[in-house]
């Protein structure tokens, strides 16, 4: 009743070809920014849609109010505003736009909460007057500066968890605009979705010992006290070596695991690692991968790396299975990763990752850590294991390293 079929046709098609360009263009390590982004404008089309039905029904409910639609109208303008702003400060954290500390200050818990009674409040005003259409248009703007609050204190170690909040929030928000249009097959998809996301948020949970209270409330990410890093924490205590000296520890190993963390990603390292795999493999060493429940930026972003270089899937480990087995590996090859390997986070109540469950590679015999420096990760913390008595540091590009230690094996 608002545009004629032509131009719906007309921004689907557009639509379609922006999306398709942007999913053939995106690199594998940008895909949870990606997502974040799509998450966002599946938030924002809830709000303008539920908006627009808001608008068409205003002179019917003059005479009688349908509740259930006014009800879910609200409810699509709340979870969708808090979706589209939330989504696009995690995609700023992801991309670097925005800091990936926790952003905290004082009565941060106190603003939040009043937003969202201010959200609430309005929510229930708009149901009771359902024919001032302003306030639909408040309710959406207080609920985009709640979406910001709720994200903003949040850092960049927590972000999986976020952005599967998030997409199930988005699917929330479409059930909610499925009740509005009386459409089914909106609010099957959506419900799926967003049930989908809630149970992903609670895997993401249990893997980082989150609650998820301390989720749903933007109760974590903060840090009561950062660890001062003072620059003597590495100092004189790094052993570094060289492709050259792994090749030689790798030639009597008889097993290899390897850790692959956000820097392999980065480095578009999986096929060089692909290629070290059946290079040792073909030796008559026991090769597998370590894979943590949140290595990378979003969940299963090692899988589907690995995957894409043809790592046969019953290579692939998972933390709990793996874990107790360190004790008898010859080598670990942490490619990339940190707070996911960082031992502060069993020993340091304090620590931004204190909880979270880890891969135990301190236990193996040694452990050879490729990474271009010793920066820290998300959680902003430096990590003891490259100070340990058991392990080397290989300093340089994760591609570039492996590569090498794969010349240096077949001189050897």
């Amino acid at each position: 009743e608002i545009l004629s079929y032509e131009w719906i046709a007309i921004g689907v098609l557009i639509g379609s070809l922006i999306g398709i360009i942007l999913a053939i263009k995106i690199q594998m390590t940008a895909m949870p920014q990606l997502v974040a982004v799509l998450n966002g404008f599946g938030g924002i089309a809830s709000v303008l849609v539920a908006g627009a039905a808001l608008q068409l029904s205003i002179p019917k409910y003059a005479s009688a109010v349908n509740y259930q639609e006014i009800v879910s109208i609200v409810f699509s303008a709340i979870v969708g505003g808090i979706t589209f702003s939330g989504s696009f400060i995690a995609f700023g954290k992801l991309q670097g736009f925005i800091t990936e500390k926790a952003v905290r200050y004082p009565g941060d818990q106190l603003v939040k909460i009043l937003v969202g009674l201010t959200a609430v409040g309005l929510g229930v005003y708009g149901c009771l007057e359902p024919t001032d259409e302003s306030i639909y248009w408040i309710l959406s703007g207080v609920s985009l500066f709640l979406g910001i609050f709720l994200v903003i204190p949040i850092g960049g170690a927590d972000m999986p968890v976020v952005i599967s909040l998030l997409n199930s929030y988005s699917g929330i928000a479409a059930s909610a605009t499925g009740f509005v249009l009386n459409n089914n097959v909106l609010i099957i998809s959506g419900s799926l979705v967003g049930a989908s996301g809630i149970i992903l948020t609670q895997i993401m949970c249990k893997a980082m010992n989150r609650s998820l209270t301390n989720v749903l409330f933007g109760g974590f990410g903060a840090v009561a006290t950062e660890m001062k890093d003072d620059g003597d924490f590495y100092s004189g205590k790094v052993k570094s070596t060289s492709a050259e000296e792994v090749a030689m520890l790798l030639d009597v190993a008889r097993s290899v695991v390897i850790v692959p963390g956000y820097g392999m990603a980065v480095a578009q390292a999986q096929h060089a690692v692909r290629d070290l795999y059946q290079l040792l493999t073909a030796r008559g060493i026991d090769v597998t991968f370590a894979i943590h429940p949140v290595a990378g930026r979003m969940p299963g972003h090692m899988n589907v790396l690995l995957a894409e270089a043809d790592i046969p899937y019953d290579r692939l480990k998972e933390m709990d299975e793996i874990n107790s087995t360190f004790e008898n590996v010859d080598v670990v090859i942490v490619n990339g990763a940190n707070d996911v390997t960082n031992p502060l986070a069993k020993t340091d109540p304090k620590s931004p990752i204190a909880g979270m469950p880890i891969l135990d590679v301190g236990n193996a015999k040694t452990v050879v850590v490729i990474k271009r420096s010793l920066s820290a990760g998300f959680a902003g913390v430096p990590n003891p294991l490259f100070i340990a008595d058991n392990c080397l540091m290989l300093f340089g590009d994760g591609k570039k390293a492996t590569q090498e230690m794969i010349a240096a094996l077949k001189e050897s």
